[in-house]
């Protein structure tokens, strides 16, 4: 049957359909309502690419007037919070390493003696240059207090020393990645967010596709128990994500340059652990979702928050508190100072495993919610 002309009616009919079906689908409608608003919400308020507070540890050979001043002037900046005070050389490098400090200073025994003497001492400030955004204002605000810490402490006899150059001398040490290329902390990065997209979306259309496919009544009447079906479902995927870990890695290594100087087969351990904890996240995603539009949904919900406020993007350090507390829920975050850690940092069992527990754990708690989904789905 043709139809004579255009008729507004019939467009209005088919409009007020349209908008039934959005009301029914109601995760659809809540994915167009939540998303920009988190968006907004993490664009708005939570991502900083000028981080300041960071943590900064101390190692002080030389109390005196003069160290305490430049301690306090680096506080003042606003970009150095002293979260620790450190008596050696081997303690400084452990906080380092683990990423529990951001900066270390480093006061030499003779600093305040070569100062009044008119020597030009010089002061070290060793940051983790991992993430070169993280660090680059807040060593550029450093250099600038050559000219200004002292200005109390120079008077009377010594004035004579605020004149050009400068009383002392600060001297940076980028550690981990000196010359502050930006592929040593993206490219690294990379692999957890290519992990993390394609492992949960593709896990995520596992139960949806056989639901729509009309393959799941056969599926439940399997004589298979809901774990028994989750490792068959997930377990070809770990091999895939293996496949991609080796190919990043080897263009991180010689198409990048990125230096790979920590152990492969710890970082092997870390990625299972990684992709195990998101095959779960998307299953989880398919035994919720009613159609395959759903998990995909679903996915890029949760893909959007791990990219933005798992340090990958941008500065972790720099997001306000309440964004840290979310970030460090996400698998992401932990995964990503594993995998930089190991690589730039060249660290061992010792510093992964505070990184690999947080992991565990989310999995558990997924791997419970997709249990009980499942067996939900077998009344």
């Amino acid at each position: 049957m043709t139809v004579a002309r255009f008729s507004l009616a019939r467009v209005m009919a088919v409009l007020v359909k349209e908008f039934v079906q959005i009301r029914r689908d109601r995760l659809t409608f809540a994915m167009m309502v939540g998303i920009p608003i988190m968006q907004l919400t993490l664009f708005g308020f939570a991502i900083n690419n000028d981080p300041k507070a960071l943590p900064t540890a101390v190692l002080s050979n030389d109390p005196s007037e003069f160290s305490r001043s430049f301690v306090a002037a680096l506080e003042n900046s606003s970009y150095f919070r002293i979260v620790k005070r450190v008596t050696s050389e081997a303690e400084a490098d452990r906080l380092l390493d683990r990423g529990e400090v951001q900066f270390l200073i480093n006061v030499p025994q003779d600093f305040s003696r070569k100062l009044v003497r008119g020597d030009r001492p010089s002061l070290l400030v060793e940051a983790d240059a991992t993430d070169p955004a993280a660090t680059s204002n807040a060593l550029s605000a450093v250099l600038a207090l050559n000219d200004t810490a002292f200005d109390h402490d120079l008077k009377g006899p010594l004035a004579k020393l605020k004149s050009a150059p400068p009383a002392f001398d600060v001297r940076l040490h980028r550690r981990y990645n000196p010359e502050g290329i930006t592929q040593y902390n993206i490219v690294p990065g990379l692999l957890g967010v290519v992990l993390t997209m394609t492992m949960v979306i593709m896990t995520a259309l596992a139960v949806t596709r056989e639901r729509e496919r009309g393959t799941m009544e056969t599926l439940l009447a399997m004589p298979v128990r809901p774990t028994e079906v989750m490792l068959g479902k997930i377990m070809p995927y770990i091999l895939i994500g293996y496949v991609q870990v080796i190919l990043i890695l080897l263009a991180a290594k010689y198409i990048f340059g990125v230096p790979i100087v920590g152990s492969l087969a710890l970082l092997s351990v870390g990625v299972l652990v990684f992709v195990a904890a998101n095959l779960a996240v998307g299953f989880t995603f398919s035994t919720i979702a009613r159609n395959q539009l759903q998990a995909m949904q679903m996915a890029f919900f949760y893909f959007l928050p791990s990219i933005l406020l798992s340090g990958f993007m941008f500065p972790f350090r720099g997001m306000p508190q309440w964004a840290q507390s979310i970030g460090e829920i996400l698998p992401l975050t932990h995964f990503l100072r594993i995998i930089r850690g190991i690589v730039l940092k060249g660290n061992g069992v010792q510093e992964t495993l505070p990184h690999i527990w947080p992991l565990l754990l989310f999995m558990a708690v997924v791997i419970a919610i997709a249990l009980k989904r499942y067996r939900k789905t077998l009344d």
